[in-house]
């Protein structure tokens, strides 16, 4: 669980705890919720914060506290029952149904019986939304990789590369699973690699948990591009590539840099590629409409790959 998740859960059990122990000291609470006394007092502050929409007197949490004694004087509701409406019973049911869905987001069981006691709770608030589909057994993959995460081991994969149209066996630092595009990632340091991957479930063969704790880099865990799908590495052979105007929605689909956009809407721009015989099976593919300006032995593998095909459609030709 992330930092802010786990910051959260706490703050949410905090006025309950706090109502239920009036008066209690600020050394006593922080050793039974396991913080220390400043993470407590920063949190306590932040409760000031929060409360029902309104945001003003009378609407948010009101606290009297101090080293020697804190004291919950205005709630704002959070230490009651919570009460679903029938929207709010049907978004999170279709939040938790989209989850089961999600290969190594959660276990399905566990969301199946949330999804279960929502509906009994709610019961015709429930009512507009589609029966669940029967709990199965989680892919064994996302299992491992989700229990890799949750325990803080490594994990040895083996992950189909689609940049680089190959599979490859490789050892990762897990540091979290997130959801993009409809899909979920692994995003973990890859030892091979020397830098944060992402890796999607769909496309990881097979999995093995390590005994060995993970141990991602500092800078793995702080990286600006920790959930980017695509960043400039510069690992990576560059090409760069001319683009026809009528053709300028390849950049919609492939990560491009370096880009200039001449008058007549033509394109000048430079794309990373992993294997070179992938990038010229894409290249010779679009036709006249992106040329490959350089390097030159990309060009003269396209110039190849064009020059078997044409003869293939010869030899076609003659053989009608």
């Amino acid at each position: 669980m992330s930092q802010l998740s786990t910051r959260l859960s706490r703050l949410l059990n905090m006025v309950p705890y706090f109502a239920a122990n009036p008066g209690i000291s600020a050394a006593e609470a922080a050793a039974e919720l396991g913080v220390s006394t400043t993470v407590l007092m920063n949190d306590l502050n932040q409760l000031w914060m929060c409360g029902l929409p309104g945001y003003g007197p009378g609407d948010l949490i009101d606290l009297s506290f101090s080293e020697e004694s804190i004291q919950v004087t205005f709630s704002a509701g959070i230490d009651r029952p919570l009460r679903l409406t029938s929207t709010e019973a049907t978004a999170l049911l279709v939040a938790l149904r989209s989850l089961v869905e999600m290969p190594g987001t959660a276990d399905p069981t566990a969301v199946q019986s949330a999804i279960a006691k929502i509906e009994s709770a709610a019961g015709s608030a429930a009512g507009g939304t589609h029966a669940a589909p029967p709990a199965g057994d989680e892919d064994p993959v996302a299992a491992t990789v989700r229990s890799a995460v949750g325990r803080g081991h490594a994990l040895d994969l083996t992950y189909f590369s689609a940049s680089r149209d190959a599979v490859t066996r490789r050892v990762v630092d897990p540091v979290r699973i997130v959801l993009m595009d409809n899909h979920s990632y692994l995003q973990a340091w890859c030892r091979q690699a020397d830098g944060v991957r992402m890796f999607r479930f769909d496309r990881i063969d097979a999995a093995t948990e390590l005994d060995e704790p993970a141990r991602p880099p500092q800078a793995a865990l702080d990286d600006a591009h920790a959930t980017d799908l695509f960043h400039d590495d510069e690992a990576l052979p560059q090409a760069r590539l001319a683009i026809a105007a009528d053709h300028a929605w390849v950049m919609d689909y492939y990560p491009m840099t370096e880009v200039m956009v001449a008058d007549d809407g033509s394109i000048e721009a430079s794309m990373r590629y992993g294997s070179l015989d992938w990038m010229a099976r894409l290249m010779a593919g679009f036709g006249p409409g992106v040329r490959v300006l350089g390097p030159a032995e990309l060009s003269e593998s396209v110039r190849v790959r064009a020059a078997a095909a044409l003869a293939a459609y010869a030899q076609a030709a003659d053989h009608r």
